[in-house]
């Protein structure tokens, strides 16, 4: 590999398009954008306005054929990352995969199982919080041990709104899966077991949405994590965390309120994407892992079981293999 990346960005949507302009700004070193992949040529077209010598293709399997791609970033619907990831995998390309990993634990698991047969870490999952500051302090924090054993975390997710599709299970799968990832970055455990509440249903929460919850966890030391959520707050979007040590309390995203994700995650963003690029032309794979996406899938689903049952349900994880220990 040269000392510049060629990437594939698949899908041209909302995150696709950021992701594109990331990369050919000066932001991002040591990549471009050689190919984008969209079943929808024209919002293809749109998103590489301006920049000059792109492929667009509406099949994946021919921007790999032609030999012209050396990773792939993908940015697609979740239910659409496996027919993309299995190709990338069996070709040996890196690739940057939008959370989730896949929408379900056993077709993640296989994704797991790919990297294994391949005896190869391709895959970085794009849970960006990893590489916020304030997350990364709190981690420093944990490791050192200066602030004596972390007891507990005290997360807060608030949106101002969600759009028409989002339903009750997207409050798990696609707001507290965040969480989940945050969690077992910030402790380095497992989380255990899950339970989910809600009382009063605010006005602006529609259909089956009971908004706002709380969701409850506990890793495997016993650490308790408690998620408030409030995805139709109106005012804003925040996301911050305490982390209650035996002699010490850390906040992080206290005074940060914005109007949506980007802006309050774009330097995560960047740093996300600039080590997987600086990993990718090493032959080597860092930050969440294809396991990570795996371990976050099983604790959305005991999330989303928990959501119907009001009561404490257990993580359910095949044994952790080798490649990632």
């Amino acid at each position: 590999m040269s000392n510049e990346l060629r990437v594939a960005v698949v899908g041209a949507g909302r995150m696709g398009f950021d992701h594109i302009k990331r990369i050919e700004s000066d932001r991002i070193k040591g990549a471009r954008v050689v190919a984008v992949v969209d079943i929808n040529e024209e919002v293809a077209q749109r998103a590489v306005e301006g920049i000059e010598d792109v492929k667009i293709y509406t099949d994946f399997h021919k921007a790999i054929e032609s030999k012209g791609v050396d990773a792939v970033l993908i940015a697609t619907p979740g239910f659409l990352h496996a027919p993309v990831l299995m190709p990338a995998i069996e070709a040996g390309l890196p690739v940057l995969c939008e959370k989730p990993l896949t929408p379900d634990s056993a077709s993640s698991w296989e994704i797991v199982q790919a990297e294994v047969e391949a005896d190869k870490k391709l895959v970085q999952v794009g849970f960006m919080r990893r590489f916020d500051g304030g997350y990364r302090t709190i981690r420093a924090a944990v490791e050192s041990g200066l602030s004596g054993e972390l007891l507990q975390l005290e997360c807060e997710h608030i949106n101002p709104d969600v759009p028409e599709s989002y339903t009750g299970r997207n409050l798990i799968d696609d707001t507290v899966v965040h969480e989940f990832d945050g969690v077992r970055f910030l402790t380095g455990e497992e989380i255990k077991t899950v339970r989910a509440l809600h009382g009063k249903k605010s006005k602006y929460a529609t259909g089956e949405l009971q908004d706002p919850a709380k969701v409850i966890m506990e890793t495997e030391s016993g650490i308790l994590v408690t998620v408030n959520t409030h995805v139709t707050s109106q005012y804003g979007y925040s996301v911050t965390t305490k982390a209650i040590f035996e002699d010490n309390h850390l906040s992080v995203g206290n005074d940060l309120v914005n109007s949506s994700f980007e802006p309050r995650f774009v330097d995560a963003y960047d740093q996300e994407v600039q080590a997987w690029v600086d990993a990718a032309l090493k032959g080597e794979q860092t930050g969440p892992s294809a396991w990570d996406g795996y371990a976050a899938a099983a604790c959305c689903e005991a999330g989303l079981a928990a959501l119907e049952s009001g009561e404490a349900v257990a993580v359910e994880l095949n044994e952790k293999p080798d490649l990632y220990k």
